[in-house]
């Protein structure tokens, strides 16, 4: 039914745009340039409305779409109409002879929407034109065949959690947005939007109410319900729908879908999960010494559920601190990195009578502990701690507060401790130059798990190296083990180390600074020794020094050092004091006689201390001949270099054969040193090749105790190795070894090498190293005799040829052998 009213329509809208043409055949022809008048008139030209074709017709056969006709076509059948274009002859045919178009397949209005065709009136027997050509359009009518698609789906959006439906005074404004931006969707539909409602959309949400909502005409999605929770639900799928002619009924529709996660605000107070927590702790733990954990509960994520740690009672935080882990997340308890100073009351044993009384006091015992934690003195802490977030979200604060508390109890275990001393260190004092064995101070240290528990003092060797004190074992007491001395050294700083007798393990130890004091032991000496001039022409009371005298006692102990000169109105000099440790050297009124010795001025110095001490020291002055401008010119001590009665030229001749007699001496001593040079090199030389130089020639032939080389040019004749063990290598021979006879033998020439070297090697009286020994044997003889005709065996009437076959000797003698074995032919 439907199809027929598509064709219905299709064919009114054909005859509503047909053409007419009507145009007198003269005036055609006149126009073309035949002959006869031309009339004027008014000519009609084709009338054109667009043709239409439905898409997606399939019929069984061609539709017919349209019909071209023209007032010259009488019906006489001479009209021929002709269709050329987009699609002529293909998708549209027309009939010749009435001008009627079809469609002869289905069109799709997506793939092409209109055709551009050419139609023209000729004559059917001349094909000449009847009409001009004109132009026509056929457009592809659309009809609802594509469903909307989402060319960008399937989707992801963000929002965060606890957004607002609607802000207030918008939920009073008709038309206004409510709920919280998602993400828009947008789907296309390939439909005409110009004709119908075909590509009209409407969207609408099949999958995720009540939490989701989207606007119908622009596809974006808003949150529809309040306060969702991440923590409750983090992701959400939602079904979006889109339809065309308008959502109503017979609409194509699409889907997609919209994957909606929930970002994370800090909606989240923190929370302990639970109300007490316990932790033990050694008393003897080092400060950072981690005591426990704490995590207070955060479902929020990344930086929403950062924390931060506090304890908030003081006696908590005097003992222990609390920070972070480095995510962030727990609180981690530790010991405090501090040092107290506790103040326990103990009783040590009594004194010693040898002991005097000590230098710091016994009662009550305070000890610096290196640890902040004591079981005698405290054996539990408890506080509280809070957890607090580090960023806190304003929009959020009506959900807070942003913080908990938890109680801590740590509870504190004994343990073995060290034995404390009484103080930090120690800082004693002892005179100088006082007998071995005086008093110098007392340390103390105890127990504080068992305060009657023993304990053992010593000094530790390193900080003493000179064994200058000594400390009783029992109590502590330090003393002097030799004489100190103060300008040797004045502090001494020892290590005094305290033992449980119980438990060596247990151990401290202190530092104790000992000083020592100055006693007035120095006498005042010159500062430097003094050495100078005074000129002959020098006025009476002129200043030739000044002097300068040093004690090397403490300066508090002698302040003051005098000094003085001769006295008498023979004295050739003056010294006065300065009253500072110096003095000056002045020319008295009446000035010393010239000579040619220098003067020896004597200087007594002494200081003030208890009891004083001093010393007398020598300037040596000389009286000297000086220029206008003051300068030297000579001092009488020259003259005495010259003795008297020698003249220059004498004392020269001594000088001249003196530098002869040390050239002689130079010379001989580097004869005699390149002469050891060349012997060391040749030294060197033997000892590194094992070779010894002999300069004795030896006696020559007549000499025949030196070596016998009897036995080396006749092997028979050498003797056998003794019997017995090997003599040792190691000590010289008492006697010499004697040589047995060996008896005569067969014998090669290897044999008697290896015979000769292992004598030599087991004869304690050889040298220790190896030797060139020359060997004159020259073998004896061969197996096949001579080969001189003289003394041949063929003479001795063996019969003739060799002893053995010549063959066998080798390729090297098979020349010999044809000589020497070849039969002579018999005489003619």
């Amino acid at each position: 039914m439907w199809g027929l009213v598509r064709l219905l329509l299709a064919w009114l809208g054909g005859w509503g745009c047909m053409v007419c043409l009507v145009a007198p055949a003269r005036a055609w022809a006149g126009s073309q340039g035949g002959q006869g008048p031309a009339l004027l008139r008014n000519r009609r030209s084709w009338v054109w409305n667009q043709f239409f074709v439905i898409e997606e017709y399939a019929g069984p056969e061609p539709v017919l779409i349209g019909k071209l006709h023209s007032d010259v076509d009488r019906g006489e059948g001479r009209t021929k109409y002709l269709l050329t274009g987009e699609g002529a002859g293909t998708v549209f045919v027309i009939d010749e002879a009435t001008g009627n178009i079809h469609v002869t397949k289905s069109l799709d209005r997506e793939e092409k929407a209109q055709y551009v065709l050419l139609a023209q009136a000729v004559d059917r027997a001349s094909n000449r034109p009847l009409e001009p050509p004109s132009e026509f359009i056929i457009k592809v009518q659309d009809i609802n065949d594509n469903p909307p698609i989402f060319p960008l789906g399937p989707y992801h959006a963000t929002v965060p959690e606890m957004s607002n439906v609607a802000l207030p005074f918008m939920s009073r404004v008709p038309g206004s947005p409510t709920g919280t931006s998602v993400i828009q969707v947008t789907a296309h539909d390939a439909d005409d939007p110009s004709y119908g409602n075909s590509a009209k959309l409407v969207y609408t949400v099949l999958d995720g109410l009540p939490f989701f909502s989207v606007d119908p005409q622009t596809g974006v999605v808003r949150t529809a319900i309040p306060n969702m929770d991440r923590e409750t639900q983090e992701e959400f799928l939602v079904v979006i729908q889109a339809k065309d002619m308008g959502g109503h009924m017979g609409g194509l529709s699409g889907s997609t879908t919209v994957t909606v996660t929930l970002s994370d605000v800090n909606d989240n107070p923190p929370k302990f999960p639970q109300s007490l927590y316990q932790f033990s702790v050694v008393e003897t733990a080092e400060p950072g010494t981690l005591v426990g954990r704490l995590r207070a509960q955060d479902p929020d994520l990344r930086d929403n559920a950062l924390m931060a740690y506090s304890i908030l009672d003081g006696e908590g935080s005097e003992t222990f601190s609390i920070g972070t882990d480095s995510q962030g997340r727990d609180g981690l308890l530790t010991v405090r990195k501090i040092y107290l100073e506790l103040a326990v009351d103990l009783e040590l044993p009594t004194p010693t009578p040898k002991a005097t009384a000590p230098l710091v006091p016994a009662f009550p015992l305070r000890r610096a502990k290196h640890w902040p934690l004591d079981f005698e003195g405290r054996r539990s802490y408890s506080f509280r701690v809070e957890a607090t977030n580090t960023l806190i979200d304003p929009a959020y604060l009506r959900r807070g507060p942003f913080k908990d508390v938890a109680s801590v109890h740590v509870a504190v275990q004994d343990a073995p401790e060290p034995p404390a001393f009484t103080q930090t260190t120690y800082q004693l004092a002892v005179p100088e130059n006082k007998a071995p064995g005086t008093l110098v101070g007392r340390v103390s240290a105890a127990d504080l798990d068992s305060p009657a528990s023993p304990i053992r003092y010593s000094i530790l060797p390193p900080t003493d190296p000179e064994r200058c004190f000594s400390i009783e074992p029992e109590d502590g007491t330090i003393r002097t083990a030799v004489p100190l001395d103060r300008e040797a050294r004045v502090w001494h700083n020892l290590t005094v180390l305290a033992t449980e007798l119980d438990s060596s393990a247990q151990a401290s130890h202190v530092q104790v600074a000992i000083q020592t004091l100055d006693e007035n032991d120095n006498a005042p000496q010159l500062a430097e020794p003094y050495d100078t001039f005074v000129c002959d022409s020098a006025a009476p009371g002129q200043l030739i020094q000044v002097i300068r005298a040093l004690d090397r006692d403490e300066v508090g102990n002698s302040s003051r050092i005098s000094l003085q000169g001769p006295l008498g109105p023979d004295a050739n000099f003056t010294v006065r004091d300065n009253r500072d440790g110096s003095a000056s050297l002045l020319l008295p009124s009446r000035p010393a006689p010239a000579r040619q010795a220098p003067y020896l001025v004597p200087v007594e110095m002494w200081d003030w201390g208890q009891p004083p001490l001093s010393s007398t020291a020598t300037v040596t002055i000389s009286m000297c001949r000086c220029r206008p401008d003051g300068s030297v010119a000579s001092c009488q001590p020259e003259a005495q270099l010259s003795p008297t009665g020698l003249s220059t030229g004498a004392l020269l001749a001594i000088v001249t054969c003196v530098g002869t007699l040390l050239a002689l001496v130079v010379l001989f001593v580097a004869l005699q040193r390149q002469k050891q040079e060349a012997l060391m090199v040749l030294e060197e030389e033997d000892v590194r090749e094992n070779i010894i130089t002999y300069d004795d020639e030896g006696g020559g032939e007549e000499d025949t105790e030196a070596f016998d080389i009897s036995a080396l040019q006749n092997p028979d004749g050498a003797s056998p190795l003794a019997p017995g063990p090997p003599a040792r290598l190691d000590v010289l021979p008492r006697a010499r070894a004697s040589r047995q006879p060996r008896p005569p033998g067969p014998a090669d020439v290897a044999q008697l090498l290896a015979l000769r070297l292992r004598e030599v090697d087991d004869d304690p009286s050889v040298p220790p190293y190896d030797s060139v020994q020359v060997y004159g044997y020259e073998g004896r003889g061969s197996s096949c005799g001579s080969l001189s005709s003289l003394g041949s065996c063929s003479e001795a009437g063996v019969g003739p040829g060799p002893a053995e076959p010549l063959d066998d000797w080798g390729p090297l003698f098979h020349t010999l052998a044809e000589l020497y074995g070849a039969k002579e032919p018999p005489a003619p």
